[in-house]
């Protein structure tokens, strides 16, 4: 278990309403930013305070890692100059009926301040951040702080959170968040009428890693490079660079894809996995090695999967760098 520190103060309302944390996946100027980055880091069972207006008004449950979201159109104006898409974590929030405001608290809480990148000053004033881990030290003093209604939020946690079937809600959440994404993306390409009627046929098609998309992927890979499985009817053709975030000719690229079994296709898709251009494995910190195991794939990272081509690196540069669940600084 991790704690984190999130200071929401615009998105406050949305975020504890919604069950959920959101933020861009970069900087304005293109450049990273560690408060994002640190979504990738963000596991299931995590502990996360909540701070808004000088206090910690809410605590909250991770139910899973993050995934590739578009910005919650309930922000409004609220980061305005935000891009598109960014980064979501599933979240169980309890607004506290004690909140705290930290600055009161200094004599306890300053010595156990990270020495870096810590969510507030010495004196208890808030820094300019979003999320941000803390120690466990000084998690366990703001649940001191805090009382009986954290105190009651941790056993959960580690428990195993809520009940399974709350859990399940989560994910169904989830998929119908990003079916209602990727039919948006859809729609945009059947009204291009810049785009052939037959070549949007084939960019929709690809979306299910189908049709002209499907058979290019299949003259350059001739199998998942995980488990070696080379019956096609058992492959799925899976984007590098995911569908939705492609534009069209990406869309259709065979370089921009992998035959992957099913198992191998969840863990690529989702960030748990990813390659380096050499060819070896990654694997994100958020992943459960045990089921990784159990998958029957390698739980280290020398394991090998070959080279790729020089278009499929670029594609596996923009996986490693958007979609791997894996803090880059």
């Amino acid at each position: 278990m991790r704690y984190w520190w999130v200071s929401q103060n615009q998105t406050f309302e949305h975020e504890t309403r919604g069950g959920y944390l959101w933020s861009p996946k970069l900087k304005r100027d293109g450049t990273l930013n560690h408060y994002y980055e640190t979504m990738r880091e963000v596991s299931y069972g995590d502990i996360v305070f909540s701070f808004n207006a000088q206090k910690i008004m809410a605590m909250g449950i991770a139910q899973g890692p993050a995934y590739t979201c578009p910005k919650p159109t309930e922000f409004g104006t609220a980061g305005a100059n935000w891009d598109e898409i960014g980064w979501r974590v599933d979240v169980i929030f309890s607004i506290l009926r004690h909140s705290i405001q930290p600055r009161e608290h200094m004599g306890l809480l300053r010595p156990l301040l990270p020495e870096r990148y810590s969510p507030i000053r010495p004196d208890g004033v808030g820094n300019q951040m979003y999320l941000t881990e803390i120690p466990e030290m000084f998690a366990q003093a703001l649940v001191g702080l805090i009382g009986p209604e954290a105190e009651a939020i941790l056993p959960k946690a580690m428990a195993g959170i809520a009940g399974r079937g709350e859990l399940l809600d989560f994910d169904l959440g989830r998929s119908e968040l990003l079916k209602k994404w990727d039919e948006v993306q859809v729609e945009k390409v059947e009204k291009d009428d810049s785009i052939p009627v037959t070549e949007r046929e084939q960019v929709i098609q690809s979306r299910r890693g189908q049709g002209k998309f499907r058979a290019r992927v299949a003259n350059i890979e001739r199998f998942c490079r995980v488990t070696r499985v080379d019956r096609l009817e058992h492959l799925i053709a899976s984007h590098i660079k995911p569908w939705s975030v492609s534009d069209n000719k990406e869309r259709l690229d065979g370089e921009n894809g992998l035959l992957l079994t099913p198992s191998v296709d969840h863990l690529f898709n989702d960030g748990f996995i990813s390659f380096r251009n050499n060819g070896s494995l990654i694997i994100s910190p958020v992943t459960h090695t045990v089921s990784l195991a159990r998958m029957g794939i390698p739980p280290d990272e020398s394991f090998n999967v070959g080279t790729f081509s020089g278009r499929q690196n670029e594609y596996l540069e923009y996986h490693r760098d958007s979609i791997l669940l894996k803090a880059r600084n």
